[in-house]
């Protein structure tokens, strides 16, 4: 005969329904009804069945309460008073963990620069006199919405014409004639030294990536069109103004002076874009313009983003054992894994540069009448 229950319940909702039950009854609630049941002469394994737990966080209660680990709070009567439930993160604990998580743990002591879950479990105990443990605190800083990821190199962004120049390069991209190009150019180190980057493997194990003993190193200039999505490149064994040139000489080509009055390009400031050299080109190629970016300022130029994707699919992990190889499949990915249609970051949208677009479009009628 089939067993019948009460009613049914999806497994999905039953999962609900066990996580909300732990959240509510977590800590002290649950070594009530543990002890109580061990009163009544229950077993482990019963006691575990009946309460949705397992046999050890019997054990475990039974024995914290048997050596008085279990902390029970008494009013002056001898009367056990209802226990302080430090396990839901109340908002008064919230803002205690995200003040601490602001400051750094020298400030409290701690001879070390991140905060981990046990030392944050500690100081919150100094601090408030509450005792959880690392995986409770673990659980509350998800809650909080903080989560345990890389932290990114960023640079001083204080060049004092950013505005300036973000302004500009974006009153010329919007303003682009049919007669005139703008694409964005940087170079890139490839090394035989793999970036480590993360991968999937087996639980337990740290896949191994073999350094190449000495390093070496080729370098890509390449130059980002944003319109189409096209990036023009090229190679070279040194990162100086000739592999620049070399570049524009490319530019000069896939942008034919029939059809393109005009071409900017848009740069950083690393010397090799100002040597004497590349003027002397510019001379020559007077629809040549450099516009320049803002200094410490990566994010303004999309390249990057196209460069980070060369990185990802070439340079991470990888197992090459020459750097012809290597280079090999850095050319191949350019040839295959293209357009790049990478847009303007947003913060070319900054209140002040937009105001600055602004301006601009409106003294251009102006200058044209003049």
């Amino acid at each position: 005969m089939p067993k019948s229950t009460f009613g049914d319940i999806p497994q999905e909702e039953q999962r609900q329904m066990l996580a909300v039950l732990r959240r509510a009854r977590y800590g002290y609630l649950l070594a009530c009804h543990i002890l109580l049941l061990c009163a009544a002469g229950r077993t482990p394994t019963t006691i575990a069945a009946v309460l949705f737990c397992s046999r050890s966080s019997v054990y475990r209660t039974v024995h914290a309460y048997q050596t008085g680990k279990l902390s029970w709070e008494h009013d002056a009567q001898g009367r056990l008073l209802l226990p302080v439930r430090t396990t839901v993160l109340l908002p008064t604990l919230r803002r205690s963990l995200v003040a601490l998580l602001k400051t750094p743990p020298r400030a409290y002591g701690w001879c070390r620069t991140r905060w981990s879950c046990a030392t944050l479990a500690l100081t919150l105990e100094a601090k408030r006199g509450l005792k959880v443990s690392a995986e409770t605190m673990r659980r509350w800083l998800h809650e909080a919405g903080w989560v345990w990821k890389r932290a990114k190199l960023v640079a001083k962004d204080d060049d004092p014409h950013r505005v300036e120049r973000l302004a500009r390069i974006r009153f010329i991209y919007e303003q682009l004639r049919l007669w005139e190009a703008i694409v964005f150019a940087d170079e890139l180190d490839i090394q035989l030294l793999p970036k480590i980057g993360a991968a999937w493997m087996p639980k337990g194990t740290q896949v191994e990536v073999m350094t190449p003993g000495t390093n070496e190193k080729h370098y890509l200039a390449g130059a980002l069109e944003l319109a189409s999505g096209t990036l023009h490149h090229c190679l070279g064994p040194r990162k100086t103004n000739a592999l620049f040139r070399e570049l524009l000489q490319r530019l000069d080509d896939a942008y034919p002076a029939t059809y393109y009055k005009r071409v900017h390009v848009v740069v950083d400031n690393y010397k090799i874009h100002k040597a004497k050299a590349v003027g002397q080109w510019l001379a020559t190629h007077p629809r040549f313009e450099l516009l320049f970016l803002p200094t410490y300022c990566p994010r303004a130029n999309p390249i990057e983003r196209a460069f980070g994707d060369v990185h990802d699919l070439c340079t991470r992990n990888h197992t090459r054992k020459r750097l012809l190889d290597l280079v090999a499949d850095v050319v191949e990915h350019l040839d295959v894994n293209g357009p790049w249609p990478y847009k303007l970051s947003d913060i070319y949208y900054d209140p002040a540069v937009t105001a600055a677009v602004e301006k601009m479009t409106m003294e251009q009628p102006l200058a044209a009448a003049g």
